[in-house]
């Protein structure tokens, strides 16, 4: 198992939005999700500054190919179609990258 954690911003105009879709997120996403062996998968919000930070396990054991796998999924490219006008990618991401990578520098089980 691997742990995984990115950030992104989030527009303030569109807090209770994203909040309330992602209190009601589509089946077949989560199906996809778990079909990629991502389990104990968290999005927190920080505000003031708006910030989004995600957390997930990965069990698998080619994380390219089941991240390619999500992003091929047609359920899931709609779902990133509405969330993604919502989101603000950090101005420091690498060329193609949406959500930043955070690297763990501490972890206590």
């Amino acid at each position: 198992m691997k742990r995984y954690g990115a950030v992104i911003g989030l527009d303030a105009a569109q807090i209770a939005e994203y909040t309330k879709v992602h209190a009601e997120v589509w089946p077949d996403v989560l199906k996809q999700i778990k079909n990629s062996n991502i389990t104990n998968y968290s999005i927190f919000l920080r505000q003031p500054e708006n910030l989004l930070f995600a957390y997930y396990e990965y069990t698998g054991q080619d994380h390219d190919a089941d991240m390619a796998a999500m992003a091929a999924d047609p359920v899931t490219q709609k779902w990133w179609d509405l969330c993604m006008p919502m989101q603000r990618p950090l101005d420091t991401r690498k060329d193609g990258e949406w959500w930043a990578p955070a690297h763990e520098v501490f972890h206590l089980d």
